[in-house]
């Protein structure tokens, strides 16, 4: 029963090593092929963006390597907690705009398969210090 859940454990750490590796490719098709067609996301801080399909995968990380094509991905932390994959995640590169960019949280997964078939993604961009009131 122990080798099982190690089994297991393994299995979730591989898909977020796989999905890390496919963002830094700057592949889009890589990204999406992490994920189930039926995958769901969650993002409970702007539910608007919330959606269902790996379609959905493929053209969001097309418009994501088209304004930030120099984008870095890591992964800082993983757990397992019965079926899922906590994953913190650190992802930074250069905004249109010419600005670095930095976008840090956690991202809670599930696996069917060895892809991706849901998440809850918290990751956000990091504002910069000098935009906090009352920092030099």
């Amino acid at each position: 029963m122990e080798s099982l859940r190690r089994s297991s454990s393994v299995h979730l750490i591989d898909a977020v090593d796989r999905l890390c590796d496919a963002i830094n490719s700057h592949s889009a098709q890589r990204v999406a092929d992490c994920f189930t067609v039926d995958y769901a996301a969650e993002v409970p801080h702007r539910p608007a963006e919330s959606f269902t399909g790996r379609e959905q995968v493929l053209t969001n990380w097309s418009l994501i390597f088209t304004r930030v094509p120099d984008l870095k991905a890591r992964v800082l932390r993983t757990a397992i907690s019965g079926s899922e994959v906590w994953s913190e995640w650190e992802m930074s590169g250069t905004s249109p705009e010419g600005l670095p960019a930095l976008l840090v949280g956690p991202v809670v997964m599930t696996v069917r398969d060895d892809r991706i078939t849901w998440t809850r993604f918290y990751v956000s961009p990091v504002s910069s210090v000098s935009s906090h009131p009352g920092k030099e």
